[in-house]
This record gives structure tokens, C-alpha cells and sequence, in this order.
């Protein structure tokens, strides 16, 4: 019968789906991908269920079967994980269980000794048809065809025959290829990989134009950074463990309505302005500013970061100072006020008058093909990364042109959505294409804040929206930050770091620099309108820098994948108000058929002014525990049983752990325990 909805056995509400399947679901090779269905069927028969992943050209690659989430549900859901980057899909296939449905059968039949020689023969009768079923391994075969016969020999006692037909080897010889009927394949939902730095990676942000800057201390004057005194930090930047350099914009900034130190109105000759006040005479977004060097010495930047294991970001930020070549050229591709000037960027009552914000709706082709050719200029230039700012302020069909076209032609090419604006704008620029976002998570402070925000990341949006946890941008300097002292940032860099695969900051969060503005959430002399000296190599010899601390947190990023899934955090219990504490489990399937368990709990006191005790409560299921691993009580240890133990990789002490466990957090020693749980094979 055509044009039926429903198949026989009945596939709804699959997930993850974006908008109907018109937009893919978000991966990276080797992470899981949680998917789940609604699955049922009429009558009381077993039913099984199966996720199924199709390459590019529609063969299936993997195979697993779904698991029942809760009993009277009909809802299923299992593990996915693509291990190659390009085009992939995804199916539901729901069957009928003829074993499972005649074992329930036959052992309450039998039990109350009702059709007992009927159940026999009906299981004789499924496993010696089963035998035959093509792709059944020949031990299986045999294996049912035995059991068959035992089922079927009246000689035998019924308990030992039904005990034939149910042993722990026909078990798992079904297990493998389930004695299956009426199956039905749900529509077929769209998944693109992408390469790892698309939802992985850690980044640092850096102004090319402050490393190197030296001021005059007779005059008071400055003398510019260039990319080849700013190659001499990227050492450093390696070395503390990041993968991601990136640089604010490097073009000509404009000289009309420049702005001055701390945002004023007015600036003096020798100030640098803001970078993204992008254009002037000097060019626009295919110039570098003269100050920091030609494409040349950018091209020597790129080389020398590749050569260190950085990639290099660059800032994508469409808009225009006054004096920018397009406000020349092409007016129309600005918003023109009724007295005939052209509007300056504002968000009332601010006005930021050293920047034109474009407009799409005057000649959309034009403008976007202009566009289009920047970003491959500078792909052209061996940057495959670019951080976009405020998307959220240009229309969303235009993202999904650009970034559309862009990774039809260069699918390596990463957009990062600087947006910090309503959940159904960002949204819609990561269904739009964009790879990874700014989020939240910078404001989310207080124990019921985090839990809830790292629930919805992991659990609710990782199908299209991937955070990267940034802890500060030069925007961005949180009343936490500015109160908290050296634990918070401490603090802030645990959550960030183990709690999305995506992270970054800002230079000088390692220096704890947290003087605002006053009245801002933002720094003082902040390094957007001026140059800034720092001194990392003393402040570390000195015992004032983060930086040690950062890169032991990226160490253990590096050394265990767990903490690289982004849809894998499960909350797990705390009886203190401002101590919270999550999980990340991963199983690693390697090519011989063996697996890994890759288990990390994190505990973290959110409190920077004080010391927090309590109780932690585990969901042990969550860290998917084997025998092995627990303790029988029975060695030296002294572990009571039942317990397994888990290695701290700050401090590196070990404990032995259950259900339920103290813990004791001091802000001003240890915020915040990093627990690996170890496993004995």
C-alpha cells in the first residue's frame, strides 16, 4: 500500500535530526554519536532495534544495537561513531525478535506447564531455520542446529531441553546476528564529519601587534609588534598545550573617528586604534596593517606556528571604519540615514562611530561575492580557521551561502560564530554551517547555572551547536574573574577545559589580569585601543602565572578522549551548594576488537573565596565499571569491596571510591579534583 506513513513496524521522533533532516547533524571522526528513536509495535511480541550508519554512498558501515531507555517507553537509543571525516547518514531499523519473543514464551508456558511440546518444537523449528540465515558464522550455525536437536529430543527432561535452547552460547551466537523478522528502515538522516579542529582543539588569543611592542620611556611612544617579534611567543603557546592561534584582525584600521585609550572619543596620534575599525587608505580586508609586516612575514607566521603544531585563526569581522575603500566604493552596501550620511554601528544608546556595519539588502550578490573573495584570499594565505565576528547582526541565509560554498570547495575551512546574542539566533548559525560558537558558558557561574548549562550542550544541542568555552576575550572580563582572585581563573579553566572539547582564552588570563573598567564588564586600559606589554616568562619564574596549571589541563585533554566528546557529560551528585561534579566516559573500540574505557570525574569547588566539603553521589552505571575493576576486599589495599580506584591528575594521588564519597576543597590550594578511574585490564 503506497503513501502510508507508518512501515510495519512503526520508526518516530528520531534523533538526532536537524529541522527534518534539512540541515546535517555535527561530528568529528571517532565521537559517539547518541542516537535514539521511538520504536513499537501492536501486540505483545519482542521487538528489537538496531542504528545503522551509511557512508556517502548509502553502504552500511556500522551496525549497533539500540538499547531500551525506560520500560513502557518505546523509546531506544545507542551509540554511533563515524571514523572518517565527509558524508554520512544515518538509519533506524526496527524488527521483530522471534528469539527473544519465543524464549519469553516458552519460559512462562513451560514454567506453568501450558503447550509445553509446542514451545520445544516451535524453538526447535526457529533455531534450525536460523542456521541457514546468510552472513551466520559457521560455529554459530552449528551451535543452533545442536540446540535444535536437544529442543527436539523427547528423551531428554524438559528442563534441559528448554536450558538447550537458552544456553549462554546460543545466547551469544543470536547477540551476534539476531534471528530477525519484519524489518523496517526508517528515512535516512544526514551526518558531516568534520576534521577534528572543528569540535576539538584548545585556542589562544593573542594581539600580533603587542608581542614585540616597545615603548619609548623618554616619550612615552610606541613602536608597533610585527608578526615576526609575535613568532617569538608562539613557543610558548605551543608549550602550554594550545592548538589554536588566534589573531584579531590584521588590517589597515581607520584613522577617521579612531577611538582612544579605554574607548574614548578621542585619540591621539600615536594610537593604534581598534582592529576591528578595519579600512583605510592604507586598504581593507585584503591589506595587512604596514605596521605588522607584508604578506610575506604573515606567510612566515603561518609557517612558523604550523612548524610548532598551532594552526592559525584569523578574524573574519565585516564591517568598515569610515575611511575603508568599500564606504568609497560601493555606498551601497551601507545603511544611509535620511540626511544622507552613513549610519555608524550602534547598539542604543551606544554608538560606535569608528565603524560601519554593512548592509545585505542593497546588492546581496555583489556584497556577498566580494566577501566570498576575502575569505579565499586568505585561505589562499594557509589559514583555515577563521573566528567570525558578531554573525549575528548579517542575515543567516547569507552564512549558509557563504560558509555552504566555501566548504564545498575546502571542506578543512572552520568558522567559528562569534555570537553572544538570543539561543534562536546562535542556533541558527550552527544549522547555518557554522562548525563552533562562543556560548554562554561565560556567564554561567553558580552550581545550578553550570549543571544546567552543561546539561544542555551535551545533551540537548550537540546535533548542530558546538560550544567553544572561552574564559575571557578582551570584551570580556566577568565580575567573577574581577572578585574571585587566582582560584577563580583556576576555577574557570577546570570548567572550561573538561567540560567541552572546545576552549580558549584570551592573553593575560594566565597573569590573572582582572582590573575592569569601572562600570564594565570589560578591562581596564584594555588592549583593543592600545598596545600591551607583558612579562609571562618572569611572572611564571615568580610564581604568578597560570600557565603551568593550563598546560597540565591540556595534557590531560591530550591523554584522555573521553574529554574530547562533547555529548558524553553526565552530572553526577553533590551534597554542597557550591560544589558540583560531572563524568565523561568513553569506550574506545580498536581495530582487533578489544576496547578501552576511558572514565574522567570532575569535582569542582565553585566558591573562590573558601574551602567546601561534602558528599558526592555517583551514578555508577555512568562510569560503565567492569568486575575487574572493582576491589573484592580481599587484597592489601585495605579498599573495602566493591570500591575501584581513582587517580587524582593534579595532585596525583589516588583514593579508592564508591557510591558515595567525601571530598574536601580548599580554593585557596585546590579548587578542583580531575579524577581518572583506573582500570585493571
Amino acid at each position: 500500500m503506497e503513501g502510508l506513513r507508518f512501515g510495519r513496524i512503526p520508526i518516530t521522533a528520531v534523533s538526532p535530526v536537524v529541522e527534518g533532516g534539512q540541515f546535517p547533524v555535527k561530528a568529528v571522526p571517532g565521537a559517539d554519536l547518541e542516537v535514539a528513536a521511538t520504536v513499537f509495535r501492536e501486540g505483545h511480541d519482542v521487538l528489537g532495534v538496531h542504528a545503522v550508519l551509511l557512508d556517502a554512498q548509502g553502504t552500511e558501515n556500522q551496525r549497533t544495537r539500540l538499547r531500551p531507555l525506560g520500560k513502557g517507553s518505546d523509546r531506544w537509543a545507542g551509540l554511533l561513531t563515524p571514523p572518517s571525516t565527509g558524508r554520512w547518514s544515518f538509519a533506524i531499523e526496527g524488527w521483530a525478535d522471534l528469539f527473544a519473543t519465543w524464549q519469553h514464551n516458552a519460559e512462562v508456558k513451560i514454567a506453568a506447564d501450558v503447550d509445553v511440546e509446542v514451545m520445544l518444537a516451535e524453538g526447535a523449528a526457529l533455531l534450525a531455520k536460523a542456521a541457514g540465515d546468510d552472513g551466520r558464522l559457521a560455529a554459530d550455525a552449528k551451535t543452533f542446529r545442536a540446540a535444535a536437536g536437544q529442543l527436539a529430543d523427547a528423551t531428554l527432561a524438559v528442563p534441559d531441553r528448554l536450558g538447550a535452547g537458552t544456553h549462554p552460547t546460543v545466547l551469544a551466537a543470536v547477540d551476534r546476528l539476531p534471528i530477525s523478522a519484519l524489518v523496517t528502515r526508517s528515512a535516512a538522516y544526514p551526518i558531516q564529519v568534520e576534521r577534528d579542529a572543528a569540535g576539538r582543539g584548545s585556542w589562544y588569543e593573542f594581539f600580533p601587534r603587542s608581542e614585540g611592542a616597545v615603548r619609548d620611556p623618554a616619550t612615552g611612544e610606541w613602536t608597533s609588534g610585527t608578526f615576526r617579534t609575535a613568532a617569538g611567543r608562539l613557543a610558548a603557546v605551543a608549550q602550554m598545550g594550545f592548538d589554536v592561534i588566534y589573531l584579531p584582525p590584521i588590517h589597515p584600521i581607520g584613522k577617521v573617528n579612531r577611538k582612544g585609550p579605554n574607548n574614548s572619543l578621542i585619540a591621539r596620534p600615536a594610537d593604534p586604534g581598534s582592529p576591528w575599525a578595519i579600512g583605510s587608505d592604507e586598504g581593507g580586508h585584503d591589506a595587512i596593517h604596514p605596521d605588522l609586516g607584508g604578506f610575506e612575514d604573515f606567510a612566515a607566521f603561518v609557517g612558523q606556528a604550523q612548524a610548532l603544531g598551532l594552526e592559525v585563526a584569523l578574524d573574519l569581522a565585516l564591517q568598515c571604519a569610515p575611511d575603508h575603500p568599500w564606504a568609497r566604493d560601493h555606498p551601497e552596501w551601507f545603511v544611509t540615514r535620511v540626511d544622507g550620511s552613513i549610519a555608524y554601528a550602534e547598539n542604543p544608546p551606544k554608538k560606535y562611530q569608528d565603524i560601519y556595519p554593512l548592509n545585505f539588502d542593497n546588492d546581496p550578490d555583489g556584497l556577498s561575492r566580494e566577501i566570498l573573495r576575502i575569505v579565499e584570499l586568505w585561505i589562499a594565505q594557509g589559514v583555515k580557521i577563521f573566528r567570525v565576528d558578531n554573525p549575528h547582526t548579517k542575515p543567516v541565509w547569507f552564512w549558509e551561502w557563504l560558509l555552504g560554498t566555501v566548504n564545498a570547495a575546502h571542506p578543512e575551512v572552520v568558522f567559528l560564530a562569534e555570537a553572544f546574542t538570543r539561543p534562536a539566533m546562535m542556533r541558527a548559525l550552527g544549522r547555518a554551517g557554522f562548525q563552533q560558537s562562543y556560548s554562554y558558558f561565560t556567564w554561567r557561574n553558580t552550581k545550578e547555572e553550570v549543571e544546567e548549562y552543561l546539561q544542555e550542550i551535551s545533551h540537548e544541542t550537540p546535533a548542530f551547536f558546538r560550544p567553544n568555552f572561552f574564559v575571557n576575550t578582551p570584551d570580556i572580563l566577568t565580575e567573577y574573574l574581577q572578585y574571585g582572585g587566582p582560584a577563580a581563573f583556576k576555577i574557570r579553566a577546570v570548567l572550561a577545559s573538561m567540560g567541552s572539547p572546545l576552549w580558549g582564552m584570551y592573553a593575560g588570563f594566565e597573569l590573572y589580569e582582572h582590573i575592569a573598567r569601572p562600570g564594565a564588564e570589560e578591562y581596564i586600559d584594555n588592549e583593543k585601543f592600545e598596545y600591551k606589554q607583558r612579562d609571562f616568562a618572569a611572572a611564571e619564574a615568580a610564581g604568578r602565572s597560570l600557565a603551568p596549571y593550563v598546560t597540565r589541563l591540556n595534557q590531560i585533554r591530550r591523554d584522555h578522549p573521553a574529554l574530547m566528546d562533547l555529548s558524553n557529560i553526565t552530572i553526577q551528585g553533590t551534597s554542597d551548594a557550591a560544589t558540583i561534579a560531572f563524568s565523561k566516559h568513553k569506550t574506545i573500540h580498536r581495530p582487533d576488537g578489544s576496547t578501552v574505557k576511558d572514565t574522567i570525574i570532575v569535582v569542582v569547588n565553585l566558591d573562590p573565596h573558601s574551602a567546601r566539603e561534602g558528599a558526592i553521589y555517583l551514578d555508577l552505571a555512568a562510569l560503565q565499571l567492569d568486575p575487574p575493576d572493582l576491589d573484592s576486599g580481599t587484597g592489601d589495599s585495605g579498599a573495602a569491596p566493591g570500591t575501584f580506584t581513582v587517580d587524582e591528575l593534579i595532585t596525583g594521588e589516588s583514593w579508592h571510591w564508591g557510591s558515595e564519597n567525601y571530598f574536601r576543597l580548599d580554593a585557596y590550594r585546590e579548587p578542583a579534583h580531575i579524577l581518572h578511574v583506573r582500570r585493571q585490564r
